[in-house]
């Protein structure tokens, strides 16, 4: 289906989702809604997220799921692979953990799979995203042009906190990466003061973040951030791709940063036609 907002058909791209294997997905969805404490009504597999996508047309979808163990890199790997092979629609990235025993070897084989680079949940991972054991990590990211997603931020830890990610672009400010949840769950008015001009491929996405921030703080750390550097995400199945979509278009932005966030900025970062 087409979306159509002001007369206008929206192209959208969601930088944000998480994908699990049908026998897992439910205990995994819930786990994660046990976590935030937030009930989770959406679930885990690509047939549900391509569900809740095309109620607003979705036509592409970065896709990833965490590792929260090193022996479960290379599998979650090869199942975001075979996911993206399945759907054409789906943009992947691979798993990694601090401590997997061929850093190397896994981030060739994310490469050869045709993945686009990797995810870290330092909350779930229990590691700083500044920690000397990424540091040679970032390095061969930016090697082999591969790109970071980085979950960002929550007050009750400082494992991903956006003073954390300036140190890590202050030593390698080629790292193409995405700080998610405007760079810092429930730590915005931190990532607004730390993030802003950080890094010449930082960019930054929306998911988990419109249900609580008023509508003009997000429309200020936009600008202050870039409407030129701004992902749409829901983090599915955090989220439905209905209501993410209404929070962000009840925000007074202009059509070009619209356009932008909800589909320019994903082709260009990925290099990717949506």
């Amino acid at each position: 289906m087409e979306y159509v907002h002001n007369g206008r058909v929206l192209q959208i791209a969601d930088a944000h989702t998480h994908i699990y294997p049908k026998k897992i997905a439910d205990k995994a969805v819930h786990a994660v809604g046990d976590f935030y404490h937030i009930p989770m009504t959406c679930g885990g597999t690509a047939e549900d997220l391509l569900a809740s996508g095309e109620q607003i047309g979705t036509q592409s979808y970065l896709v990833c799921s965490v590792a929260t163990k090193p022996e479960q890199a290379a599998s979650i790997t090869n199942f975001i692979a075979e996911a993206c092979r399945e759907h054409p629609q789906f943009v992947g990235l691979g798993a990694y953990h601090q401590d997997v025993e061929d850093p190397e070897g896994l981030l060739a084989s994310v490469k050869t799979l045709g993945l686009y680079g990797i995810k870290l949940h330092s909350d779930f991972q229990r590691c700083n995203i500044d920690d000397p054991k990424l540091m040679p990590v970032y390095k061969m990211l930016c090697e082999l042009d591969l790109c970071v997603l980085f979950h960002m931020g929550d007050d009750r830890y400082d494992f991903s906190s956006p003073a954390r990610l300036v140190r890590v672009l202050e030593k390698y400010p080629h790292l193409r990466c995405i700080a998610a949840h405007f760079g810092g769950y429930q730590r915005w008015k931190e990532a607004k003061a730390c993030l802003a001009g950080a890094g010449e491929n930082l960019y930054f996405d929306t998911s988990s973040s419109l249900a609580f921030l008023g509508k003009e703080q997000a429309e200020e750390m936009i600008y202050t951030f870039g409407p030129d550097r701004m992902l749409f995400g829901t983090d599915f199945p955090m989220w439905s791709h209905a209501d993410e979509l209404q929070r962000f278009l009840s925000l007074s932005l202009p059509d070009t940063a619209v356009d932008a966030i909800l589909s320019k900025n994903f082709q260009q970062f990925f290099k990717k036609n949506v």
